[in-house]
């Protein structure tokens, strides 16, 4: 964990703060605490732009950029969408090719799996399963969305190109073996793969990491460097994130590798981390 040495002079220089969702603003409840809302408008009225990065989809996702009146574009899926909720504009969607969705049906769907993963196609901001599972239904219920059941996935693959794929499983050691397993078989030229928890393996296209993405909303949007920028995350998701930010925050829940890599770890978000970090580095 590097250290920050002149607090001081982070604060003044931040111009935007960029936040995770799950773990990271939103914990077992899926609410934004007072206590996080209070700290994130405080930040706001000192003229600093908030945005959030999620693994999550743009339709999941509004509710909390609502809730935080953030004025920039939500980034979504891992950065593969990135959206304006107030013109609706689309700034980036990159998608994952027809050929790699169709492979990773086929490894996901081997007969010794097949019956152990929930497999989750995401096209057009819509979630397609080949059936509704008690996994994807706790999934949908906590996302807030409908999963739409079509059987096969393949059908679906034929005339739409998914944003997202994610396998879901309850065992966390399989998934772990999974991606280590894909990572051979795919190169970081092909394939972006990361776990936003212990139990989903997501897969999208090589151009997306959340480190691009707040790349795009802080040098592309806002004109800034990125030593004026802090992020705040938990999983391994949020590692791209955090290593171009100028101030990286880590969760207090975070794995052991994510916390080497930030520059300051937080509490949990059960203990409002994220007010934490913002009184300390901010206010």
């Amino acid at each position: 964990m590097t250290s920050i040495n002149n607090q001081a002079e982070n604060r003044k220089d931040i111009k935007l703060l960029v936040l995770d969702i799950d773990g990271t603003i939103a914990g077992h409840d899926n609410q934004i605490s007072a206590t996080v809302k209070a700290a994130i408008n405080a930040v706001q009225s000192q003229g600093i732009h908030v945005a959030i990065a999620t693994g999550r989809m743009y339709c999941s996702a509004l509710r909390f950029h609502q809730e935080i009146n953030s004025n920039l574009p939500l980034v979504a899926y891992q950065g593969a969408w990135i959206q304006d909720p107030n013109t609706a504009k689309i700034h980036r969607h990159l998608t994952v090719s027809p050929a790699i969705a169709y492979q990773l049906l086929d490894y996901f769907e081997q007969p010794q799996w097949r019956s152990l993963l929930s497999v989750h196609f995401y096209i057009n901001d819509q979630l397609y399963v080949r059936e509704i599972t008690t996994d994807t239904a706790g999934y949908a219920e906590r996302c807030g969305i409908n999963a739409i059941p079509v059987g096969d996935l393949r059908q679906v693959l034929t005339d739409k190109i998914p944003t997202k794929v994610l396998a879901l499983c309850n065992d966390v050691e399989l998934i772990k073996n999974m991606m280590g397993e894909l990572k051979l078989q795919y190169t970081p030229s092909e394939l972006y793969m990361t776990t936003s928890v212990a139990t989903f393996l997501e897969v999208a296209n090589p151009f997306v990491n959340k480190g691009t993405a707040v790349r795009y909303l802080a040098e592309e949007m806002l004109g800034i460097e990125s030593s004026q920028v802090m992020t705040i995350g938990d999983n391994f998701n949020d590692v791209e994130m955090l290593e171009y930010a100028g101030i990286g925050v880590a969760m207090g829940s975070a794995p052991e590798p994510v916390k080497a890599i930030a520059n300051w770890v937080t509490s949990s978000v059960e203990d409002h981390g994220v007010a934490i970090a913002i009184e300390k580095f901010l206010l």
